[in-house]
C-alpha cells in the first residue's frame, strides 16, 4: 500500500478521493503530512473521505501518529494518519 503524501497546497477533495479509493481497495490508507498547512489539508481530506465512505457503508476512524522522514539530509517530523474501518 502506498503512502498518500499531502502538502499545504494539496486540494482536500482530491486527497479525499485518493483516501477513499485506497480504503476501498486495501481496507485502510496511510496519509503523511509535514507542517501545519499540510496537516490541515490532511485532516480536512480525511473528514471529506469519511463522508464518501459512509455512502458505501464504511465507517472509518482516523488514528494519528508521528514519524521521522529525511528531507535534503535533515530529519523532519511528519504527522501520519491511518484511516481504517471502525
Amino acid at each position: 500500500m502506498e503512502l498518500i503524501k499531502v502538502s499545504a497546497t494539496s486540494r482536500s477533495t482530491a486527497v479525499a478521493g485518493a483516501i477513499a479509493g485506497v480504503v476501498r481497495e486495501h481496507g485502510r490508507a496511510e496519509v503523511q503530512a509535514i507542517g501545519a498547512g499540510a496537516v490541515n489539508q490532511a485532516v480536512k481530506a480525511a473528514a471529506i473521505a469519511r463522508g464518501y465512505l459512509l455512502l458505501d457503508g464504511i465507517d472509518v476512524v482516523l488514528i494519528p501518529s508521528f514519524g521521522e522522514v529525511e528531507i535534503d539530509g535533515a530529519e523532519r517530523t511528519a504527522v501520519k494518519f491511518t484511516i481504517e474501518p471502525r
